[in-house]
């Protein structure tokens, strides 16, 4: 489970308009709140797209930037979103196989916000030098030890 939580005026963001929950590209888009993970030492890792609208998407990577393909997740994710005066909050929950015994996952976390004249700002919890760039390794700052035996 990810929660979002985003403070500040929120009249002044644009959120996409709400919808059954499904699975559609481009969701980066327009506000949308993102996961990256990867199995520590991997080149391969996982990004998590959700909306406000309930909308979400996974991606499986074969290395940075490389190889994207839809990722099979069951059950789909569920995605909730609640959008007050002074703040916007999602909360996300996502099933995948965890990493093998011993290993460790890596976790960047991200969000695109839309301003209501159609801006785009790239909020995340490390940006590596240059341009905001989430797929970067080096933005992969929260590591997750496995809970299996």
């Amino acid at each position: 489970m990810l929660d979002y939580r985003i403070e500040g005026d929120s009249t002044k963001l644009l959120f996409p308009a709400s919808s059954k929950p499904h699975r559609t590209d481009g969701l980066w888009r327009h506000t949308c709140c993102e996961a990256f993970l990867v199995v520590d030492g991997q080149p391969g890792y996982h990004e998590f797209n959700f909306s406000p609208s309930t909308a979400w998407a996974v991606y499986r990577f074969t290395g940075y930037r490389a190889g994207m393909n839809p990722a099979a997740v069951n059950p789909p994710p569920r995605v909730n979103s609640w959008i007050h005066p002074d703040r916007f909050e999602l909360q996300a929950i996502a099933h995948l196989d965890g990493p093998p015994a011993g290993a460790a996952w890596r976790l960047a976390v991200a969000t695109v916000i839309e301003a209501r004249d159609g801006g785009l700002s790239y909020w995340a919890l490390h940006h590596p030098s240059g341009p905001p760039d989430f797929h970067h390794p080096d933005g992969f700052v929260l590591q997750l030890e496995s809970s299996a035996a």
